[in-house]
């Protein structure tokens, strides 16, 4: 796939296609085999031909963001023995597009921007760099999941709350490069570090494959599941984000520029395609090491519209 894409760049006559038009036939190609989705999104971080390769190292965030949707099945054919998930397909699908738009217009092929949400997209490829990476990966999907919700209401208990811990977790990744004292209050130095997209370390915030098996749709009771969450995955999300989510989602609906994204959080409790009136999963009684954390990173009081 990225030899394909390479080939293109020096192929292609002088009155090149819009990068929209070709990403958006490219995508459609492999809409219903999840491991070519996997590939084209692979060869959009491929190296140039005689340029830097500035790009490679960031596709390890975002193959970690997508693998284990992969392995679950999510993007399966709805037709498969095993049918993937409509909602998943279709953030997936529009991720893949933004991206291989971004990716077509470094190779030279001219715009416009198919859509406001994939300007990020475009402004990184041109000009790589951890919170570029983020704003570019974040508004896709948030974008997607604003657009999507009526097939996120179609999802199981159990779905939606993973489906509501993916997005936290992917703002607090963001806010780790883009709002430090927000993520990790006195531990912020230490934070551009663990977010930086281009380390293992990001897996752990992009990835809930830990703690779910590789099936779909998850049956059983979601109390279940959350019990058998990876001790650090559970003190991450407990002790640390669960007591900065109303001022994490105002941060990132700010530096998204995604106003309705503030909306997805009522009381202190994820909303999106969640009833608010459901809080016991995302606040249960602390453990003793939940209270410890919460005690050494209590929120920092400043405030998150200050962050660039």
């Amino acid at each position: 796939m990225s030899e394909q894409v390479d080939a293109d760049a020096s192929s292609t006559p002088p009155d090149r296609a819009p990068a929209a038009s070709i990403a958006e036939q490219r995508v459609a190609e492999v809409r219903d085999n999840p491991h070519m989705r996997l590939e084209l999104l692979r060869s959009s971080y491929a190296p140039v031909a005689g340029a830097v390769p500035v790009h490679v190292r960031y596709r390890r965030a975002a193959l970690a963001f997508m693998d284990w949707q992969v392995r679950r099945g999510l993007l399966n054919p709805l037709d498969h023995e095993r049918p993937g998930s409509p909602w998943w397909r279709a953030v997936n699908e529009q991720l893949l597009s933004h991206t291989q738009e971004a990716r077509l217009r470094v190779l030279g092929h001219p715009g416009p921007a198919s859509s406001s949400s994939a300007e990020p997209s475009i402004r990184f490829a041109l000009e790589p760099s951890s919170k570029s990476w983020y704003l570019a990966h974040n508004v896709s999907i948030v974008t997607a999941y604003l657009d999507h919700r009526d097939l996120a209401q179609r999802e199981n208990r159990v779905e939606r709350f993973f489906i509501n811990l993916v997005l936290i977790r992917l703002l607090f990744a963001h806010a780790l490069v883009a709002e430090p004292r927000l993520a990790l209050a006195w531990l912020a130095p230490t934070a551009h570090w663990l977010g930086d997209p281009r380390r293992a370390m990001t897996g752990l915030f992009l990835s809930v494959s830990r703690v779910l098996p590789d099936v779909y749709p998850l049956d059983g009771e979601l109390e279940d599941y959350i019990a058998d969450e990876h001790t650090i995955g559970r003190l991450l999300d407990l002790g640390v984000i669960a007591t900065r989510i109303p001022a994490l989602y105002d941060w990132a609906a700010g530096a998204l520029e995604i106003g309705a994204l503030a909306d997805l959080v009522s009381d202190g409790t994820p909303a999106y395609a969640w009833d608010p009136n459901d809080p016991d999963p995302w606040m249960p009684p602390p453990t003793r090491l939940v209270r410890a954390v919460r005690r050494i990173l209590p929120p920092s009081p400043i405030s998150p519209a200050l962050g660039e």
